[in-house]
């Protein structure tokens, strides 16, 4: 496999703040992304979960399942617990033929809630990571010998947000975990995401591209905006409208084979979803060919 480009439907409907593209119907969303050329999408709030259904509803768009985000607690409870709560995500994953488990431990998190500012966001004590990285381990081994890699999704409002938290995730977990490297994500928590990328390219199993607006990230930091806000006044945008460095966090990925999924909530009153996707993956292509072949 090598470089597929995928979208995230987020792009079109927001799955924290559902009255960001409520109107918005899944069947519009994927005609559109197929319109674009994407040859697969992640899943989101508005998918089918049987997989005869959702398998038919992606077949007619000629769409791939790239994957799908999963919410665990592993914090609060065994990693028996979480698998066997995961256990219909990930068989939908593997019946529909995605290869990677979109991860993230949401216990405390307070990234759906509008009204909760991100220094609120909940922090591992240093005595717990160890513990936290055990159990992860165990469940990524679980899904790897299902044939599904976990890649475990850094992300504002969690427990896992800055490139110092992935530094320590990274060296409590087992090579079983893999990275999701979310590039709007790291560069808004304060990060590079460049340097995350240099640090760990050998355990990247998925990306998530998005761009950030460097002054509306400055502003929600230095005003503690909740994450909700910030996405509501435009802290993302798609790549190549922001300042990340792409062409230094691909030049980092040059042996990554894999989905590389197009990213960038926004309100599409204000970023019209098939304008803005449309750039992204024109973005993602010249950057892909400049920096990673």
């Amino acid at each position: 496999m090598s470089i597929r480009f995928g979208a995230n439907p987020i792009i079109w409907s927001n799955d924290d703040m559902r009255e960001l593209g409520g109107s918005i119907t899944l069947e519009t969303c994927l005609a559109q992304a197929r319109q674009i050329g994407f040859e697969g999408m992640e899943l989101g709030h508005k998918f089918p979960r049987a997989a005869g259904e959702l398998a038919a509803v992606l077949a007619r768009f000629g769409l791939a399942c790239v994957s799908g985000w999963y919410s665990a607690q592993l914090l609060t409870r065994s990693a028996a617990a979480e698998l066997a709560q995961l256990r219909p995500h990930l068989d939908l994953l593997k019946a529909l033929g995605s290869e990677v488990l979109v991860f993230a431990d949401v216990s405390g998190a307070i990234h759906g809630d509008r009204e909760r500012a991100l220094a609120q966001r909940p922090r591992l004590a240093a005595a717990h990571w160890r513990e936290f990285g055990h159990r992860l381990t165990q469940v990524a081994a679980a899904t790897a010998a299902e044939g599904v890699q976990l890649a475990y999704h850094h992300h504002m409002g969690t427990v896992v947000q800055s490139e110092s938290d992935i530094d320590t995730l990274m060296e409590v977990t087992g090579a079983e975990v893999g990275l999701l490297l979310d590039t709007g994500h790291a560069r808004f928590a304060g990060g590079d995401p460049a340097e995350v990328a240099r640090r760990y390219a050998a355990r990247v199993r998925h990306v998530h591209a998005k761009d950030v607006r460097a002054e509306v990230a400055a502003r929600a930091l230095h005003e503690d905006w909740s994450f909700l806000h910030a996405v509501v006044e435009g802290v993302f945008t798609v790549p190549g409208d922001g300042c990340v460095p792409f062409d230094r966090v691909f030049q980092e990925l040059r042996s990554y084979s894999g989905w590389i999924v197009l990213e960038a909530e926004q309100d599409p009153d204000k970023a019209d979803p098939l304008c803005y996707a449309t750039l992204g993956l024109r973005n993602l292509r010249r950057l892909v060919a400049e920096n990673m072949r």
